[in-house]
């Protein structure tokens, strides 16, 4: 069966960048700061769920660590007067062992962000929605907000079934092999009493890199092979007036008399 490749993966190097920017000396220190990215970003998901944390961009400098935090709410991560976001610092510091900078992003459109509109749609069925209304309400959101198209699977035991399965909706277009498009990817889990119900969300948000339509490219081919062929035509008639015409006489110079040919 054909396994479909994260979209963010697959266009990094061309419409978009990583999201953990940095420089090791060798293959240990390299390893290292992978593993202490991924403890971050585990422990951020945890502690910062409720304020829909949608993406984490992780910078490295000598001993500072510096994280963007893409968020719904910020006013939960910050706090009143800032005294969460001193307290997550402080946590994060013990945690590395190095200075922390925290750069806190509101994520303006919560309904074009893939990964929290995972997120929704699993906390829906959570509280015991319908699984399909969950996801068409979703779809519909998005839509309305602006996006060029939406694709949203739901896999488990999906009703209380005994047989796991696949349902899914679509809407507008998600061209995954197109490399221009800009496609957001999420993925999110649900716990219920049946067991884990998984959500994916494909959006597309339409193209970073514009290329020449194809329509349009056809429609100019056929325009220049028209004026090619009335060019030609246009040609090749005057060619043959002007020969009907010597053979008629009309474009000849002044016939000479008799007289004056005989003198000749």
């Amino acid at each position: 069966m054909g396994q479909k490749v994260n979209p963010h993966g697959l266009r990094v190097g061309v419409i978009k960048d990583w999201d953990s920017r940095w420089f090791a000396n060798d293959r240990k220190e390299f390893g290292e700061f992978l593993k202490e990215d991924h403890v971050l970003r585990t422990y951020l998901k945890k502690e910062l769920y409720s304020a829909g944390l949608a993406k984490v961009e992780i910078e490295r400098s000598a001993n500072k660590v510096k994280m963007d935090l893409h968020v719904a709410k910020p006013g939960v991560v910050i706090g009143k007067g800032g005294a969460e976001i001193e307290a997550l610092k402080s946590k994060l510091e013990k945690l590395t062992g190095k200075s922390v900078i925290l750069n806190i992003i509101e994520v303006r459109n919560i309904d074009r962000d893939a990964q929290l509109v995972a997120e929704n749609i699993a906390q829906a069925i959570e509280r015991r929605i319908a699984f399909r209304r969950a996801m068409k309400q979703a779809v519909g959101r998005t839509m309305k907000s602006g996006a060029k198209g939406i694709k949203v699977s739901a896999s488990g035991r999906l009703g209380g079934a005994e047989m796991a399965r696949t349902e899914g909706y679509s809407e507008g277009n998600v061209p995954l092999q197109t490399l221009r498009s800009d496609i957001e990817y999420g993925f999110a889990e649900a716990n219920t009493t049946y067991g884990k119900i998984g959500i994916k969300v494909w959006i597309c948000n339409g193209e970073i890199l514009p290329g020449r339509n194809l329509s349009t490219e056809r429609e100019e081919k056929k325009l220049e092979k028209k004026n090619g062929r009335d060019k030609k035509s246009s040609g090749r008639g005057g060619e043959r007036k002007g020969r009907s015409n010597d053979r008629r006489g009309n474009n000849r110079g002044p016939r000479a008399s008799k007289k004056e040919a005989k003198q000749d």
